[in-house]
């Protein structure tokens, strides 16, 4: 499927093709139509004359697909010379999969929040990151709600393993700490044997390490069970999808940390949100963390370009190092392939989240 972000004639410079890598399928697939439009506006916003004298155009692959099915394809696409970037908002599993198979050919802006550590040369990181989420929401949690004891309940696969083991790490050092963990399966909908033993462990919080449905699935059994009276619940990746999904019965003391909510009230997304609901008008999906991810990959992929004035790899990382520039998350720096920025908490309030804190 190709996306082009201008209609090009006879005679026009060739495009800059991007393999947007985002899930159409699965526990995340409720972001695929999030992720494409805002992908799309962020083309758009670049015009017909594009980036380097070129237009910008999408492949886009299935990134629910299974890991190596989706490398395979984002192999063939770059030897064929059909990509000359990778782009996208997919679960980590996929990313390790897609690197070995990029092979540093290629720039790669993976955009959605992951457990960290990420260090191979073509990958440029453009999520947050357990210290910037986990961290200083943990400090906020316990001075002003007095919650030190927590639960985790994540999918079984990297992100949610790794960030629970930093999860730990930033407990001790509060004298927090967790009384239970269960990991399940992508794609799990019954939740009652891990809620039992969360409910046995009698924690003052949950740390949600869960994927889209699968922590619609949840939110909805914990309230079914009476747990949100007596505990808040903490996840990372949380967004409006979710969160309608869940209904507003099921959200109750429902907290999430992200470096973008469609309700900020800053004037960088206030601008931002404009402009997307202008494009795509008022039944557009949802607004979120994930598309808006998407948009900031785009972005840094053209920053990077004219920075580097040329879509070489080699080059690009000769000079990516120190790139600055303001985004909807609001201004933002790239040290060290990952992408700087500020991070939010919120709470859900009427299926709405409310910002109530900068980290």
């Amino acid at each position: 499927m190709i996306l082009t972000a201008a209609d090009r004639r006879r005679g026009d410079p060739d495009p800059i093709r991007i393999a947007l890598v985002v899930p159409l399928q699965g526990s995340a697939g409720i972001f695929g139509p999030s992720c494409e439009f805002c992908a799309q506006l962020a083309a758009e916003e670049v015009g017909a004359d594009g980036v380097l004298g070129r237009p910008i155009e999408f492949v886009v692959v299935d990134g629910g697909a299974p890991p190596q099915t989706v490398a395979d394809e984002v192999d063939l696409l770059i030897t064929a010379g059909l990509v000359d970037a990778v782009t996208g908002w997919h679960i980590s599993s996929v990313r390790q999969a897609v690197i070995p198979r990029i092979a540093q050919r290629v720039p790669y802006v993976y955009t959605s929040l992951y457990e960290g550590g990420e260090r191979s040369p073509c990958v440029f990181l453009a999520g947050e990151t357990p210290g910037r989420q986990l961290r200083p929401a943990f400090s906020w949690f316990a001075q002003e709600l007095g919650v030190r004891r927590w639960a985790i309940v994540g999918n079984d696969y990297v992100w949610p393993r790794r960030t629970a083991s930093s999860a730990r790490r930033y407990l001790d050092r509060l004298g927090g700490h967790v009384s239970t963990e269960d990991f399940v399966v992508l794609g799990t909908e019954q939740y009652d044997d891990a809620l039992r033993r969360l409910a046995a462990s009698a924690p003052q919080g949950v740390l949600m390490l869960l994927v889209g449905a699968d922590a619609v699935a949840f939110n909805r059994a914990f309230a079914d069970a009476g747990l949100d009276e007596t505990c808040i619940r903490f996840s990372p990746l949380m967004d409006e999808n979710m969160v309608l999904g869940s209904g507003a019965a099921a959200t109750r003391k429902l907290f999430s940390a992200a470096g973008f909510f469609e309700t900020l009230t800053t004037a960088d997304s206030l601008d931002f949100s404009a402009r997307y609901h202008r494009r795509f008008g008022v039944l557009a999906p949802v607004l979120n963390s994930m598309g808006e991810s998407c948009y900031e990959g785009v972005r840094l992929l053209v920053e990077l370009f004219n920075r580097a004035g040329s879509t070489d790899i080699r080059r690009i990382l000769a000079v990516a190092d120190g790139l600055a520039y303001d985004s909807p998350r609001g201004p933002v720096r790239l040290r060290n392939q990952h992408l700087e920025q500020r991070v939010f908490l919120a709470t859900v309030d009427d299926l709405q989240f409310d910002v109530l804190h900068r980290f």
